[in-house]
């Protein structure tokens, strides 16, 4: 079968079975134990050393694994070695000027920073894109992801599986059948980070090793000198290329709320953390955001709502009735809280087993359709299903774009709170405009660089090293939206 008759196969003929909710593989022959090679995508990887190898994992039975690129060789070896037919690249640019007529779908699973250019880059080839969580680094980055997935009509999806999990649809359920009634106050918890934050920026200038191009890994982030520390995995908690354990599980633990409770943009936001440095997340954090009242609906009032975000150690109360010897923290290291009028709602990281303190069990109707083995594989089955079928007809994903970008505004919002939080206020956010309005033109803003001691006859001498005072306006505006380094830009954002 030629290219062409394939990929106009990709586009068009699995229109017929848009309404299906796994990969129609009994349609497209399997169930006659024969799977034509022109019902596989053509896929391309990229970032195959972590996450991207379990991608992979969900995908490579079904699916042709065509190309393979990431920064760093020495981790990505054992996936080179498992796909030999492959073909292997260091820089995903070139990946896509080779292979651009080969390939149907990308799976990304880089560090943060590059998540957004390497998708818009892959979206506006008409390429269907799965992007590990968060989305994106920037507000500004989450916006045009949304706005290219109206324009482009790809299938599209976000890492975060727990939005195909039943614990979330049950969620949704509940709430908008009015069972704990009108929520004004949510509270989430992690207890990550997992890996170093609240470290002061390294010194020492490491060797390169030979299998890494540290270039490649900056991209547009400006480029730091090479440590060990970076690479391959503790990047998360570096502000250059991460966003600390916010920016990693806000993405599990705050979409409950964000799809449950139809929130949008924030009006209102506020961080605090233990020691805030400027290069590296602090080691706990808390944010508070706000979000107006939305349009009711059927059986559910949605007033003005407080969300709080607490990690690191930090936690709310355990609410008044909560079962003595009972571990607050959730299943999967997360806890999600919705204080109701009528009940509360308590349920772990993925929206996993919600439960209600007053020990009802409700019975409702299922409104939500519902993805099999959606923590084993079945995520990322449901994003293989969606790109095999019409734009015009595709049933979305559940974390398609459309919703995903709008969500990573909300979690990468907190991390502005946190990193903002210096100006000692209530920040008042102008969504659809994405600005702060009430930072003053001549506001500064001060960050500390480094901070040490050291014990001299017995006593603790600290020091600290602060950046010169920074114009808060334009240090806003450069979080919202970053300034990519020379020789890297991003597609213009739709009109």
């Amino acid at each position: 079968m030629s290219n062409i008759s394939r990929r106009d196969f990709l586009k068009t003929g699995a229109a017929a079975i848009a309404g299906f909710t796994i990969a129609p593989s009994s349609i497209l022959g399997k169930s006659h134990g024969h799977k034509a090679p022109s019902d596989k995508l053509n896929i391309a990887v990229v970032g195959i050393g972590g996450m991207g190898h379990a991608n992979i994992n969900a995908v490579k039975d079904t699916e042709n694994i065509v190309a393979l690129c990431d920064v760093n060789w020495d981790y990505a070896k054992g996936v080179f070695d498992e796909f030999p037919n492959a073909k292997r690249y260091w820089d995903y640019r070139k990946m896509y000027e080779e292979m651009n007529k080969t390939i149907d779908a990308v799976i990304i699973a880089t560090a943060d920073h590059t998540h957004a250019i390497i998708t818009a880059d892959a979206m506006t080839l008409g390429k269907h894109v799965y992007c590990q969580k968060p989305l994106t680094h920037s507000v500004y980055e989450s916006r045009l992801l949304t706005k290219l997935a109206a324009s482009t009509g790809v299938a599209t999806s976000m890492g975060n599986q727990g939005s195909s999990w039943d614990g979330t649809q049950l969620v949704c359920d509940w709430i908008w059948n009015g069972e704990i009634g009108e929520v004004t106050k949510v509270e989430c918890a992690t207890d990550r980070p997992i890996w170093p934050q609240g470290l002061n920026a390294p010194e020492k200038e490491d060797p390169i090793p030979d299998t890494l191009n540290w270039d490649l890994f900056t991209g547009p982030a400006k480029l730091n000198p090479y440590n060990a520390v970076y690479q391959p995995w503790n990047w998360r908690g570096w502000w250059d290329y991460g966003t600390g354990a916010l920016g990693d599980m806000a993405c599990h633990i705050l979409h409950q709320p964000f799809k449950a409770l139809k929130l949008g943009y924030p009006t209102k936001v506020e961080g605090s953390s233990t020691l805030l440095l400027n290069a590296c997340a602090p080691q706990a954090q808390h944010v508070k955001m706000v979000f107006p009242a939305r349009e009711n609906m059927p059986k559910l009032a949605l007033p003005e709502v407080e969300v709080h975000w607490y990690d690191g150690g930090m936690m709310p109360d355990r609410p008044e009735g909560f079962p003595q010897g009972k571990e607050l923290m959730g299943e999967g290291g997360g806890l999600c809280i919705f204080h109701g009028t009528k009940d509360t709602l308590i349920c772990g990281c993925y929206g996993v087993n919600p439960w209600l303190l007053s020990g009802r069990k409700p019975n409702v109707p299922q409104t939500l359709r519902r993805v099999k083995d959606a923590m084993k594989g079945g995520h990322e089955q449901d994003w293989i299903r969606a790109c095999k079928e019409s734009a015009g007809s595709r049933v979305q994903t559940k974390s398609n774009f459309l919703e995903a970008g709008p969500f990573n505004e909300m979690v990468v919002m907190g991390v502005l709170a946190v990193r903002l939080q210096r100006l000692n206020k209530e920040l008042l956010w102008d969504g659809p405009n994405m600005r702060f309005t009430n930072i003053d033109p001549n506001e500064t803003i001060k960050i500390i660089k480094k901070d040490t001691f050291e014990v001299i006859d017995g006593d603790p001498k600290f020091k600290t090293e602060w950046t010169d005072p920074i114009n808060a306006q334009e240090f806003a505006a450069g979080l919202i939206k970053h300034n990519y380094r020379e020789g890297w830009k991003l597609v213009d954002m739709p009109r």
